[in-house]
């Protein structure tokens, strides 16, 4: 995952994915099929973490908009001390491959309909709280939260510079006032 996730699809090479997997060619091809089976597994196992990581942040005793700034605070810290710099994934993937790739398109939405979905729950939750108004749309700002951090993650590959992805995430939050 981390080959492809620094270099790209295509400018990953089989000998750089059998060095990161310590698997021969051929047992690299019994394994997963090809290069490109190998890149959807990939794809797969990013989605289950940021699934895991987004759902355990969402989930915690603390008020939707504390959650939501822990998170894009953990994002930006990722991000301007250098791991995070290589941007999202999901969010590569969509800007190499889904263009022209069906398949690679359906991973990547299936990927933002995942992280969609865990807003809306979350958002739904917060209004029965009372921490949302009952007014406030939860499919919209949902998706305003996933396409904010896709940005935020793109922002961060050209320019990580901690006030700049700050700034982002505070307007971000803004949909969360009560």
């Amino acid at each position: 995952m981390h080959a492809f996730w620094a270099k790209g699809y295509e400018a990953t090479s089989l000998d750089e994915l059998c060095s990161a997997t310590g698997l021969g060619r051929s047992s690299l091809y019994a394994a997963f099929g090809s290069k490109r089976g190998l890149y959807f597994e990939t794809l797969e196992r990013y989605e289950r973490m940021v699934a895991v990581r987004l759902t355990a942040a969402l989930s915690g005793p603390h008020s939707i908009r504390e959650a939501v700034a822990a998170f894009l605070g953990g994002l930006v810290d990722e991000i301007v001390e250098g791991p995070g710099r290589r941007g999202c994934f999901i969010g590569n993937c969509a800007a190499e491959l889904s263009r022209n790739d069906r398949r690679a398109a359906g991973k990547v939405r299936h990927s933002l309909d995942l992280v969609e979905h865990t807003f809306c729950d979350a958002i739904v939750v917060a209004q029965a709280r009372g921490e949302l108004r009952p007014d406030v749309d939860v499919t919209a700002t949902a998706r305003f939260l996933t396409s904010g951090i896709q940005g935020l993650r793109l922002i961060g590959k050209a320019n990580p510079d901690r006030q700049v992805l700050q700034d982002i995430a505070a307007v971000m939050l803004r949909c969360l006032d009560h």
